[in-house]
């Protein structure tokens, strides 16, 4: 199971530590994390603002992640000694799985419990909106659920995966970051087969 952490990736899997994922499991610090893949660089005040939140406790935030190996600070973009500016991890982070077991158990179920919360977050906004757009209120997509059952052996699921990933990739190196018409779009797979 994997998280997309900020812009770009990288081919190689980062299997989170029990130290990135204690950071990772807190809610604010998720959803800082998720602003470092709209923006490159954050400072405590970015954040402060954006997630409605005190600047002392977003650089405390901050800090913890940046401990974690989360974050690191970017200090060529400061413009003082004083300034800290931080970017995120690039690439998507690997909570565990057969090649690499959590070392934690508890505390890697605990991260996907806070995933499926944060994925159960996006389904209650996307069921909000959607009577708006299947009634013909609004003409502007803001969501989409497609739902599909297909047959497949695990190795033909794993390739789809990879082409999936490959395909939004493409598509996020492709878009312009100056097009006004840009917005960040939240992501979620959901799949299962049916053996569970």
């Amino acid at each position: 199971m994997t998280e997309d952490t900020a812009k770009g990736t990288s081919d190689d899997p980062v299997w989170m530590t029990s130290a990135m994922l204690k950071a990772y499991s807190h809610p604010l610090r998720r959803q800082m994390i998720r602003l470092f893949s709209r923006r490159d660089f954050l400072r405590a005040a970015d954040i402060a603002a954006e997630l409605g939140v005190p600047a002392n406790s977003a650089s405390f935030h901050l800090r913890a992640l940046a401990d974690a190996g989360l974050i690191e600070e970017a200090p060529e973009k400061a413009r003082d000694r004083r300034d800290r500016v931080w970017t995120g991890h690039k690439g998507p982070l690997n909570v565990g799985g057969p090649e690499s077991p959590v070392a934690d158990e508890e505390l890697g179920s605990a991260v996907i419990a806070a995933l499926v919360e944060d994925h159960q977050d996006l389904m209650r906004r996307v069921t909000a909106w959607t009577p708006e757009y299947v009634a013909g209120r609004t003409t502007e997509v803001h969501a989409a659920f497609t739902q599909r059952t297909i047959r497949l052996t695990e190795a033909e699921f794993d390739d789809a995966m990879v082409k999936f990933n490959d395909v939004l990739t493409a598509a996020e190196e492709a878009h312009d970051d100056a097009d006004p018409d840009g917005r960040y779009w939240q992501i979620d797979v959901i799949a299962a087969d049916d053996t569970i």
